[in-house]
């Protein structure tokens, strides 16, 4: 229960920096979570793992380009804010920089519709903004935000549309769920001819995904809460195939979560909604999943546990050394590890 058990060595050149130019053509492994055994292949070639009956949950989440630029009304200093989650009405909590101009009552205006203010200070660099605005807040948003790239990537996006899945339905992520980047419109419906079951679940990404765990004994370790719902249509079909004793596969680990989540609250799936800080390392138990399609995570991440949770940490560490042997890329825009 190290920290420095989930560590391992990463050089800067296999952390992908921009988005291949066709979503499924992104590298795949295959690791077999009982063996440790490793296949490559192409993510287009996926249905080849994939059977009539099996279940693919994805996260119907949509990201929120929700990095604003702005300028404090008084003195005009550039002000960059991050909108994170959305407390009540108006008022949403933010990272903004740079922290020491902040301070409670600074106005930030970022176009002639919208004004933010600083109502609250909180820990970590969090702040309590509340928002002024003519015409409808999110349609603002959408109009002058950008995206809230992970900070490992360098270059600037050329298209929004590529942090985005091609499902992406709810708007209210900080981050994509990054393994549904790999599907294509063509490939779902290839599935869905096979016979795979395809059903959505939703997610809002928070950007606790991206924090490491700086605590030694990672059981001490806080998670980060996010807003999940399961429909009961969904559930229904999760329930029909869990009974059926057909396979469930979660498409990311925000996917994971949210069954998890409703598993163990509930012993079944059923339609719901609410916060989630299920924190899953090994030694758990998984009750909704038989496997997952991830991609290759940060060193230290709680998303490292995850997928060590379901395989063995052995195999996945291992998994990774081979990874960058045959020179997959890593993280968000990176390639694809289905564990099954």
């Amino acid at each position: 229960m190290n920290i420095e058990d989930y560590n391992y060595e990463l050089p800067q050149n296999f952390i992908a920096q921009s988005p291949l130019k066709n979503r499924s053509d992104s590298k795949l492994m295959i690791l077999n979570k009982i063996t440790g055994e490793i296949e490559h292949t192409q993510f287009w070639n996926i249905k080849n793992y994939l059977k009539k009956g099996d279940v693919l949950v994805l996260n119907d989440t949509k990201v929120l380009p929700a990095r604003l630029m702005g300028e404090k009304l008084d003195t005009q200093a550039k002000i960059e804010i991050l909108l994170l989650k959305n407390i009540e009405d108006d008022i949403w909590e933010c990272l903004g920089k740079p922290g020491k101009r902040l301070h409670l009552g600074t106005k930030i205006k970022f176009n002639d519709e919208l004004i933010g203010e600083v109502i609250e200070k909180l820990a970590d660099g969090i702040i309590k903004v509340q928002f002024h605005y003519h015409g409808i807040f999110l349609e603002i948003i959408e109009r002058i935000g950008l995206m809230p790239l992970p900070p490992y990537i360098h270059e600037s996006l050329k298209d929004n549309n590529r942090y985005q899945t091609v499902y992406a339905k709810y708007l209210g992520s900080a981050a994509a769920p990054t393994a549904g980047l790999h599907f294509t419109k063509e490939l779902l419906e290839e599935l869905k001819d096979m016979g795979v079951i395809i059903c959505y679940v939703t997610l809002h990404v928070g950007l606790g995904t991206f924090r490491p765990v700086e605590v030694e004994n990672i059981k001490e370790h806080h998670m980060h809460t996010e807003y999940y719902e399961m429909k009961q249509e969904v559930a229904d079909i999760l329930n029909k195939a869990k009974n059926e004793n057909r396979n469930i596969y979660a498409v990311g680990t925000t996917s994971t979560r949210v069954l998890e989540t409703v598993m163990n609250k509930y012993h079944e799936f059923r339609s719901c909604s609410g916060n989630t800080d299920i924190f899953i390392y090994p030694g758990y138990q998984f009750l909704a999943i038989d496997g997952l399609i991830t991609n290759f995570h940060l060193p230290k991440s709680t998303l490292l546990m995850l997928v060590s949770a379901l395989s063995k940490r052995e195999y996945i560490l291992n998994a990774y050394e081979i990874a960058k042997q045959n020179n997959y890329r890593f993280f968000s825009f990176g390639d694809a590890m289905f564990i099954k």
